[in-house]
């Protein structure tokens, strides 16, 4: 990397090099710490002798503005470095319009500037001890392999056909999905799928209901894109499919695993949500986004497979089965909003990682995920079950479980004359992460309650920690 030095004539050269450094170095530009590069080398890059590099070094160095280390190169002193004074910010136009995103921030968004506890029972995280780094390397280097020999540098923006085809199996095995390669859209994450689907979709003041309690990131998405939002209470069967008002033109539901409360939607209510869905002509968001495992009772397949009119879309994810850095997610859609998707997807970024998506489409051809799905969901059963059985026994006073059978979390319901907010206060003091699901609710009245992870706390840590629940709810009551 070249540094930005401009010198004028032929005169004075050393002295001009001094004054720009230096005032690099008092502005800030060039920060603390920052290697200088070698005199022969600068020399070079501005056509001056070696001495004349060597005088503005020297000289800076006497005002202890730079020092040199032996064996490793000239380097500008801490303790002098500046910090560029902030420039004056104009108004802008648009303050409104952004202060409007700025308060689409979710209690998603704070949890991941809160620093972690030292028992901590966040939901939709898991611990990277599982994940199989030895395998994801290896389709790792294939990748790079396979894109050294590859011909084209553009690629399509539904997602590359082998990740695309690998889902399509694995889905219609795991889940049920009824669908191809041809109708699947690679996403970062599912959080873009979400996104995708509803900017196609959604016009100011278009009607889109969806659950409350429900997931916030997808409430501000669609607030944010204009939407007119019904929030649908939900009771023990899930969506209250009657109470979606005339209009509605997007429905967004979990039915596998209610968000946040865990309890699936009963098959009744799924032909129900199907019919309502195709009486106002509007799409369904399937969010089925940690199912992959499952605890007790038959599998329930996903909603999609008793689609038969083309109104939902699947949306998944391998950010929580896998690795939350690896942010690829899919969504199965029907023809017409595939099409309109892939446009936005290609205006909003092109395509996914190329790289990340070959090597995931070789990770679960060769049944890695499989096995690591397997792998996981022992250990995730065993968390589960001792979390269960706490709430059970000793805890029972003044936490319920909600029932569900899959998923990485579950919720408990507080008793009354519990304070929740009071209890994750105290008990992030006593080193337990505790999550309150009232910032899910939007309209409906809030049912006091902790949403309980159990993919990011070991096996042998949960009893420590809700033994410090324990204490503090006695304390509390």
């Amino acid at each position: 990397m070249e540094l930005h030095i401009r010198l004028e004539g032929r005169k004075g050269l050393a002295d001009q090099l001094y004054q720009q450094l230096r005032a690099g170095i008092d502005s800030g530009h060039l920060a603390a710490g920052t290697q200088l590069p070698p005199t022969r080398l600068l020399a070079e890059q501005l056509g001056v002798s070696r001495k004349t590099v060597a005088e503005a070094y020297s000289r800076l160095t006497y005002d202890n503005l730079l020092s040199a280390v032996v064996g490793r190169g000239t380097f500008i002193s801490p303790r002098h470095a500046r910090q560029p004074a902030p420039a004056e910010a104009l108004p802008l136009a648009a303050a409104d319009s952004l202060k409007r995103w700025q308060q689409r921030a979710t209690v998603l968004t704070q949890r991941a500037l809160d620093a972690p506890s030292r028992y901590d029972f966040i939901g939709g995280a898991s611990i990277k001890a599982q994940f199989p780094f030895d395998q994801w390397r290896s389709c790792l280097q294939y990748a790079l392999r396979r894109s050294q020999r590859h011909p084209d540098r553009h690629f399509f923006a539904q997602g590359l056909p082998e990740l695309r085809d690998a889902i399509a199996h694995h889905i219609a095995y795991a889940r049920g999905v009824h669908c191809s390669a041809a109708d699947i859209l690679v996403c970062n994450g599912a959080q873009q799928a979400l996104d995708l689907i509803a900017r196609v979709l959604i016009e100011p003041g278009c009607p889109v209901a969806m659950e409350d309690p429900g997931y916030s990131p997808a409430r501000q998405l669609f607030l944010a894109l204009g939407a007119r939002l019904q929030a649908v209470p939900v009771d023990a069967e899930g969506l209250c499919v009657e109470q979606i008002a005339d209009g509605t033109r997007l429905i967004y539901v979990t039915p596998s695993h209610q968000f946040p409360l865990g309890m699936p939607m009963s098959e009744r209510r799924r032909e129900a949500l199907l019919a309502r869905a195709a009486e106002l002509g509007a799409l369904i968001i399937e969010d089925d986004y940690d199912c992959e495992f499952r605890y007790q009772g038959p599998n329930s397949d996903a909603l999609q497979r008793l689609d038969r009119h083309g109104l939902v879309a699947y949306v998944g994810t391998f950010s929580k089965t896998l690795l939350p850095e690896l942010r690829l997610g899919y969504a199965v859609l029907p023809e017409a909003v595939l099409q309109a998707a892939c446009v936005a997807k290609h205006l909003s970024d092109l395509h996914s990682p190329t790289l990340q998506q070959w090597a995931l489409a070789r990770f679960i051809s060769e049944g890695h995920l499989s096995k690591h799905i397997r792998r996981c969901h022992e250990i995730y059963s065993a968390r589960r079950g001792r979390i269960l059985a706490r709430l059970e026994g000793d805890l029972a006073p003044w936490l319920s479980a909600v029932p569900a059978n899959a998923g990485f979390h579950l919720s408990a319901l507080a008793s009354p004359g519990v304070d929740v907010e009071l209890l994750t206060n105290l008990a992030r003091k006593v080193e337990v992460g505790l999550y309150s699901l009232a910032p899910f609710y939007c309209e409906a009245p809030v049912r006091p309650g902790l949403l309980m992870g159990f993919g990011a706390i070991e096996l042998l840590d949960i009893d420590p920690a809700l033994d410090r629940v324990r204490d503090t709810l006695q304390r509390i009551s």
